[in-house]
């Protein structure tokens, strides 16, 4: 889908389109232009596009390749951005991945945004209304503004999602106080993955931002040069969020370990102390269990009685011993 919105100060309009002949009106429009395609299946749709905008071939293999890495890169007629969207999948840890991405490209020319996404969201809506209702700032402020606000979205996106996580992470933190278990570990070793995937795309995309704001080109206005610096701030804030929660989720799995040790510690104190009691109480059932013909105790009458009050002596003596050294 190909969704066009061309507007200036006083007007604003929408349309899909649907040939070449209309992409090349955008060319020749004195308004601001945000093309929007979703989909990037449709081969020949973007070969026209190519040809009818002047895109260089290898800028489209990059729009076309999903796994490229984020970028800005200079173009004769324009500018080329690239940058992952990340989106968070609301189900369970056993559902699969709770975080997803797509890539974002942007393609900015004097008088027209090109965005293209892999499929149709509703990620820019709010960007879509603030040109239907306000006259001001982002009518008048020419492409690469618009880029700014899309990009803004994109980040404020990766600090909510990254929000959310912490929120989960937090809970854990919860579990973690009344129940270490194994299911605690499982959901640990999950948001520490996430976090992983989401840091793997905030690092090259905060490069992005770095290089764009530095970047000296016609098309970055000077008057918004310090809207470019405001994306830098929030992408900086994004990636430290990421890296506070990476934190502490390894001290939790530090802990994990910690509490499981000093549980396994425990478990094999009292086995001690019930094997360090039964061991001259069970040299003593040894000896009296050997089978020679003559053991002087056989044949007192009170023998069985008296070995038992010194098994019972000996292992309250014990007990009383370890209380004493309060090993347990």
């Amino acid at each position: 889908m190909l969704r066009l919105i061309s507007f200036g100060k006083e007007e604003v309009e929408e349309s899909v389109l649907t040939n070449s002949d209309q992409m090349l009106s955008i060319r020749k429009s004195t308004k601001l232009n945000w093309l929007n395609i979703d989909g990037l299946d449709d081969v020949q749709t973007m070969e026209t596009m190519a040809n009818v905008f002047n895109i260089e071939t290898h800028v489209l293999s990059d729009v076309m390749n999903p796994a490229i890495r984020p970028k800005v890169q200079e173009l004769e007629n324009g500018l080329f951005v690239t940058i992952k969207m990340l989106k968070f999948n609301n189900k369970g840890m056993e559902n699969g991945d709770k975080v997803s991405m797509e890539n974002l490209s942007l393609l900015l020319t004097n008088n027209c945004l090109i965005s293209f996404q892999e499929q149709e969201s509703k990620t820019f809506e709010a960007v879509r209304e603030r040109i239907r209702k306000h006259k001001n700032k982002i009518r008048c402020s020419g492409t690469d503004y618009l880029a700014f606000a899309l990009l803004d979205v994109v980040v404020d996106n990766y600090i909510y999602i990254i929000g959310l996580l912490g929120e989960e992470i937090e809970d854990l933190e919860e579990k973690m106080t009344f129940d270490p278990n194994k299911e605690l570990l499982k959901e640990i070793n999950f948001y520490k993955h996430e976090l992983n995937y989401i840091r793997k795309h905030i690092k090259p995309a905060k490069e992005m931002i770095l290089n764009l704001a530095k970047l000296d080109s016609e098309l970055l206005q000077d008057k918004n040069k310090i809207h470019f610096k405001e994306l830098q701030n929030n992408i900086t804030e994004a990636a430290e969020l990421s890296d506070s929660y990476h934190e502490i989720l390894f001290d939790m799995l530090t802990i994990f370990h910690s509490s499981m040790s000093t549980k396994l510690n425990e478990i094999m104190r009292v086995l001690t102390i019930i094997s360090v009691i039964f061991i001259p109480i069970t040299f003593i059932v040894g000896v009296y269990g050997t089978n020679f013909t003559y053991l002087p105790e056989t044949n007192w009458h009170y023998g069985y009685f008296a070995m038992w009050v010194v098994m019972i002596c000996i292992s309250a003596g014990m007990i009383w011993y370890f209380k004493l050294k309060k090993w347990f």
